[in-house]
């Protein structure tokens, strides 16, 4: 395996982990007596997650010389 193959894997499951983190929002949301400290935890992780996921997806994108 190399490294883009390693970092095909890691995106894929950090965009996993990033919808799964959506789900549980949204059901953590849906309740009537919601944990809003969890909730802001989660969201916090989630876009820590999107940040790590721009990083991946930048270097996995060739750098093109205009």
């Amino acid at each position: 395996m190399n490294d883009a193959d390693a970092l095909r894997e890691e995106l894929a499951r950090l965009k996993a982990e990033h919808r799964a983190l959506d789900g549980e929002i949204a059901e953590l949301t849906g309740t009537p007596v919601s944990d809003q400290l969890r909730i802001q935890r989660l969201k916090r992780r989630k876009l820590l997650l999107k940040d790590e996921i721009a990083q991946l997806e930048t270097q996995l994108v060739p750098d093109i010389i205009a």
